[in-house]
């Protein structure tokens, strides 16, 4: 089976591990939460790794650069949601700052990434 390159990288790997715990840690949400919260932090937790993908099958630098931008753009997204769930009690400040250590691990490497392309 063919590998994508995007699919070898780390950072996206990490991604999608993001991705996952923001699944599980949002299985715990109110149930009246299913459709505001929630869902906003599933869909942008995807879109961390969706746009990683996108912007690696890009054929500029300057394309693959600003999707990487959209990626960690997404990221912060996350992070202000979860500040959000942590004050509204929905995740516990453990769990928080979990979530918020693995997005400063993640937006390390793809702010790294993003100026790669730029540099070069």
């Amino acid at each position: 089976m063919y590998v994508y390159s995007f699919e070898k990288l780390i950072v996206w790997q990490e991604a999608i591990q993001l991705a996952l715990k923001t699944y599980k840690t949002t299985n715990l949400f109110p149930s009246e939460e299913k459709y505001g919260l929630c869902s906003q932090m599933r869909r942008c937790s995807v879109s961390v790794s969706s746009n990683m993908a996108e912007g690696t099958s890009r054929l500029t630098k300057k394309d693959k650069a600003h999707f990487m931008t959209i990626a960690y753009s997404s990221a912060i997204e996350l992070l202000n949601q979860s500040i959000i769930s942590k004050e509204l009690q929905f995740i516990s400040e453990e769990n928080y700052l979990e979530i918020r250590k693995d997005i400063e691990s993640f937006t390390n490497k793809i702010n790294a990434l993003r100026k790669s392309f730029l540099a070069t």
